[in-house]
């Protein structure tokens, strides 16, 4: 017995059994030898909070007898897909409480909002809160990220889906076209997909605005403004600390690399059978590398940023150029950017797969398309002509191979989007691409941190008035001290 593979395999069993988030959850191993020493290794590099005493939410797990605990009971089953949307409900308290604020000020009540995100319990959530707050809401989702039943459990609770898993490729713009023929007051998007596709069509002008998700979504929609060609306001809530800061570190982090881990140990294979190469060292990036580390791997960084590239290096990881490395590694694009694992490094690899992810980041037409591999397992295949395994078929990893970022992650990011929606509509902002307000992203945090019990210190009170600007270090000895300052020690003292 491999006692790292049998720790991962816990570890993993509880994230896929769940999707909830390893990071800040209170857990504890109990019993003792190798399996749990890896196991406790694994849990403190992703940010478990160990051995801490959380009744209500600690995970334990049994090394002895396989089992993990949630609260002190079994994992749930989660049953259907209406069993798994509530239960995702239940464990998203800051979505629900933003959301009260929205439906208390009446804010989105009688507009109507078009919802374009991956199509799963989460998602499904946003919708139904969107709905409680008073707006009329339709969801669309492309056919790769759509779950059908969710699909379905949301048309049964009467939001209307514009999600089809069995499309086929030819039938996708004409079903998005419809959907956005709706007729919106407001658009949340995933990479700007649709918000693209209304500019072209002309179907932009009469929104208030749409919200943006994603940092690839965002950078075309940048690029518009620059040219002149975009016309609606944007709320970047991608950029917001509550989201990116969170989301794309420890949310795709954890996903992505648990479904990596997941589909390799399919085929046979873990993940320190070879050396991992990440390529593109942003959030997402450094949250694969050190979820990545925390299994166990042996983790290198291809970087063209020369900031990011010291970034890596000072979290310990050997950087250089990515061809220099992909030979015989696992090698994972972390860009968001086309072509960034050309078909000459695909061939080189021992396996490739994408984290977050946008069409043809790795070039599987290149390297033969879909009639060079060979499948050896669900979402697993080999490349003709190589021992190359190709995960997912270069799928966005955590989606289309798995559930989606963990439930309290995308809770965090979906309150962030309710209060993106919120001061969209109460600010009516000009066209252009703006960031939310510190207001509205310290209104989620402070939700967040209620909600989860974090506790936050009270602010440091001031020990000079703030109209007094001059330098306590170079004061005038000579002139008494203002009574309201300490004259032993000025806060540049500190």
């Amino acid at each position: 017995m491999d006692p790292t593979r049998e720790a991962e395999r816990l570890l993993r069993r509880f994230a896929r059994d769940t999707n909830l988030m390893i990071a800040g959850r209170p857990m504890r191993v109990e019993g003792h030898g190798p399996v749990a020493e890896a196991l406790v290794a694994m849990l403190a590099g992703m940010g478990a909070r160990l051995n801490t005493a959380d009744a209500g939410g600690t995970v334990s797990f049994d090394v002895e007898s396989g089992a993990i605990t949630l609260g002190g009971s079994p994992l749930p089953d989660r049953g259907d897909a209406a069993g798994r949307v509530d239960f995702a409900g239940a464990h998203m308290p800051v979505t629900r409480a933003i959301a009260d604020e929205l439906a208390t000020s009446g804010t989105v009540r009688g507009l109507s909002i078009g919802v374009s995100l991956t199509l799963e319990p989460k998602t499904a959530n946003l919708a139904i809160e969107l709905t409680r707050a008073g707006a009329t809401v339709a969801v669309y989702a492309h056919p790769d990220e759509t779950d059908p039943e969710v699909a379905r459990a949301l048309r049964e609770r009467g939001i209307e889906v514009d999600a089809d898993a069995s499309l086929a490729p030819e039938q996708e713009r004409a079903v998005a076209l419809g959907f956005l023929r709706r007729g919106f007051d407001v658009l949340v998007d995933d990479g700007s997909h649709l918000t693209r596709l209304a500019h072209e069509e002309g179907l932009a002008g009469a929104w208030i605005g749409a919200t943006e998700e994603t940092t690839s979504g965002l950078t075309p929609l940048r690029r518009m403004h620059a040219a002149g060609a975009l016309a609606t306001p944007i709320m970047a809530v991608n950029d917001a600390a509550t989201k990116t800061g969170f989301d794309n570190r420890y949310g795709t982090g954890q996903s992505c690399v648990l479904a990596i881990a997941d589909l390799l140990d399919s085929a046979g294979v873990t993940v320190r059978d070879q050396p991992a190469l990440v390529i593109g060292y942003g959030p997402v990036g450094a949250g694969v590398a050190a979820h990545l580390r925390a299994l166990g791997a042996e983790v290198r960084v291809a970087e063209a940023d020369p900031v990011r590239a010291l970034l890596a290096a000072h979290d310990g990881y050997v950087t250089g150029a990515a061809d220099a490395m992909a030979a015989d590694a696992l090698v994972i694009s972390a860009t968001g950017v086309a072509g960034t694992v050309p078909s000459a490094m695909i061939r080189a690899a021992r396996a490739v797969a994408v984290a977050g992810g946008v069409p043809g980041e790795i070039d599987l037409e290149g390297a033969g398309g879909s009639a060079a591999l060979s499948p050896i397992a669900p979402h697993v295949d080999r490349l003709a002509g190589t021992g190359t395994v190709v995960l997912d078929r270069g799928g966005c990893i955590n989606v289309t191979a798995a559930e989606g970022n963990p439930i309290e992650i995308m809770d965090l990011s979906f309150a962030t989007q309710l209060a993106a929606i919120g001061e969209l509509v109460t600010t009516r902002p000009g066209i252009g691409v703006h960031a939310l307000s510190d207001a509205a992203v310290d209104r989620v945090a402070r939700a967040a941190t209620h909600a989860r019990g974090v506790a936050v210190a009270p602010s440091p009170a001031a020990s000079a008035p703030d109209h007094d600007w001059r330098s306590a270090r170079y004061r005038d000895r000579s002139t008494t001290a203002p009574a309201s300052a300490d004259p032993s020690k000025s806060p540049e003292d500190s």
